[in-house]
């Protein structure tokens, strides 16, 4: 098949196969099989040539051609076909679907591993990342918890900032994966004043320069003045008044039943919300194949899909591939303009 010759403007994506018996490499075959993604994008995945044939077939895209490289420079990145970095670390016909095998997480952390090295060598401009699965992470042998923890670890980075993007709403997260008897604990002065600070510079960091940011209350009604508890009166406007002093534009505590409508009809550019479920919940009634996760503070920009492996799909083709399309999307436009910015200890 003849292909043209690539266009070096366009945003070199890396995109780590994840765990190859889940849905990853299928929703990374559809989404690389859609003409458009070619506009914007040179997307290269870093995997397993057998992992990436499988699902070809599950998906009925044996048309598309797979173009192994040994070094980003060599790819062709022009749609009729899929750019490899192959690692040839584990053999697709060994790793059933829909099973946590510490096989299969072994080679999603390689893939990881191998992607940050050629993001941090330059060779590639950002990450999109597809699932991986942290039972079999854990099988494996690897104590990171997710994608973000693992990440910061490759990059000495202690604790990346997360945003959620959905459409024009963004949400960043006070606490991440803990348990919600310990996010509760982590909603302090100090640290809620040190977020809206990397806040407001990840967003610049973004090439966005407005930065109005809100603060989600914890408490139904932000507490009632302390009728429902005492995080809003206590820790939160402390910190939202310590902020504005520092010149931040920020406004809150606003009730969670009300900030993320706010702010998805622009009255905020970003939502600051204090614990995992009260943000994701949130982005993804928005629309959930469109939510992307952005990891930022990290040396490079990277986006994921915001869903798990989905072993109930994984080998029937029926996943739904508008997240990786909206990941790999997302890391393209902020690519260009992305600045790595300092990480709190």
């Amino acid at each position: 098949m003849e292909r043209n010759a690539k266009t070096p403007c366009r945003s070199l994506i890396g995109i780590p196969l994840g765990d190859i018996t889940g849905i990853g490499p299928e929703i990374v075959a559809m989404a690389l099989a859609q003409p458009a993604i070619y506009e914007t994008a040179r997307p290269l995945v870093i995997g397993e040539a057998s992992a990436l044939r499988r699902a070809l077939q599950i998906t009925g895209l044996t048309n598309l051609d797979i173009h192994i490289v040994n070094d980003p420079a060599e790819g062709v990145y022009q749609h009729g076909g899929i750019d490899l970095v192959d690692l040839a670390n584990i053999d697709a016909r060994t790793a059933p679907f829909g099973q946590a095998q510490a096989q299969a997480g072994r080679a999603a952390y390689e893939f990881i591993v191998k992607a940050v090295e050629l993001c941090q060598a330059g060779s590639i401009d950002a990450l999109a990342t597809t699932p991986i699965n942290k039972e079999a992470l854990k099988a494996a042998g690897i104590r990171d918890i997710g994608h973000t923890e693992l990440l910061g670890r490759l990059t000495g980075i202690a604790d990346p900032l997360t945003l959620f993007q959905v459409f024009n709403l963004k949400v960043f997260f006070l606490s991440r994966h803990v348990s919600l008897a310990g996010a509760i604990k982590l909603v302090t002065r100090k640290r809620v004043l040190d977020y809206l600070e990397r806040c407001a510079e990840a967003l610049k960091a973004l090439g966005i320069s407005r930065t109005r940011l809100a603060v989600a209350g914890l408490n139904p009604h932000c507490g009632e003045h302390g009728l429902f508890g005492h995080q809003e009166t206590r820790e939160l406007e402390p910190a939202i008044a310590d902020a504005r002093a520092l010149g931040l534009d920020v406004v809150g505590p606003i009730a969670a039943d009300s900030v993320f409508h706010l702010a998805r009809e622009g009255a905020f550019d970003a939502v600051l919300s204090l614990y995992h479920d009260q943000g994701h919940i949130a982005t993804k009634m928005v629309d959930f194949y469109r939510t992307i996760a952005v990891t930022i503070g990290l040396p490079f920009i990277r986006t994921s899909v915001d869903h798990g492996t989905a072993f109930n799909l994984a080998g029937t083709g029926q996943a739904n591939p508008l997240s990786m399309v909206e990941a790999i999307r997302l890391a393209a436009e902020y690519a260009p303009n992305y600045q790595g910015l300092a990480s709190s200890e």
